[in-house]
């Protein structure tokens, strides 16, 4: 496992250095796209209750694809606010989550035809939020952090309706390693902050103990000088450590605009 993480962490860092020796970093040209959306979330945090709760959730999403002055090269960074309001089987108890998560990936662009660009690459990935459950006295709250590195891909594929292109897109992450915070079984967050104990409090995770899955599909349509994208998002975050369970899995569609910058 160590040596994955070392590849994909070289991966990380040989990105920019490669785009850096290219006289790479005046970027020529970026893709901006902002959507917001709605969906369907699933929460299960056995530190807060044994019982699967469901409810809806949103998002709002914001991507930046940097094509640099080596067209091999382009560069991504996603940053993702999603909330979300879950309810327990008997219909009686609430979950509220709130999450941000930010990533930093470098792809390269391998041509596959006159109209499929493939592109695969590797990301750094960055995640803050909690969840809260409104029955829970003592122990309302589950705190999640999480530092990844991880392998990502990407599919594009332009088509055209009559004079129209149209772009479409599907992406896939997943993590290889890294680490993450979570609490020993029955350790309150008194214990932890107040009288300072902090052990056991962050865990290596790898596929032994956690997995995660990001599937993105979207599609660009121009509409007069502008671009509508529809899209849809995918995400599966588990975890088991310290014998807690955490399962999250949220479907969400969206839709927003792309801007298109020429950067010198």
């Amino acid at each position: 496992m160590k040596k994955i993480i070392g590849y994909v962490w070289m991966c990380l860092v040989s990105f920019p250095l490669y785009a850096q020796f290219n006289n790479e970093e005046n970027p020529r040209g970026m893709n901006e796209g902002t959507l917001a959306g709605f969906g369907t979330s699933i929460v299960k945090d056995t530190y807060l209750s044994p019982f699967t709760y469901t409810g809806w959730g949103a998002r709002i999403f914001n991507e930046r694809m940097t094509l640099l002055r080596n067209p091999l090269f382009s560069r991504q960074q996603i940053i993702s606010v999603d909330i979300s309001s879950t309810r327990n089987p008997a219909e009686n108890v609430s979950d509220f989550g709130a999450f941000v998560d930010y990533t930093f990936a470098y792809h390269r662009r391998i041509p596959a035809g006159t109209n499929l660009r493939l592109m695969p690459g590797a990301f750094a990935h960055l995640m803050g939020g909690f969840i809260y459950n409104t029955r829970n006295g003592n122990n309302p709250l589950s705190a999640k952090a999480d530092i990844d590195l991880g392998l990502s891909a990407i599919a594009l594929y332009t088509f055209n309706i009559r004079t129209s292109s149209i772009i479409l897109r599907y992406q896939v992450e997943f993590p290889l390693g890294g680490i993450f915070f979570s609490p020993p079984y029955k350790s309150s967050y008194y214990e932890i902050f107040n009288e300072g104990n902090t052990s056991n409090i962050i865990a290596l995770n790898s596929f032994h103990n956690k997995a995660a899955l990001r599937n993105y599909l979207t599609i660009d349509i121009p509409v007069h000088r502008s671009t509508l994208r529809l899209g849809y998002l995918n995400c599966l975050y588990y975890s088991n450590t310290n014998y807690l369970e955490t399962r999250i899995l949220s479907n969400t569609f969206m839709l927003g605009w792309v801007k298109q910058f020429v950067l010198k």
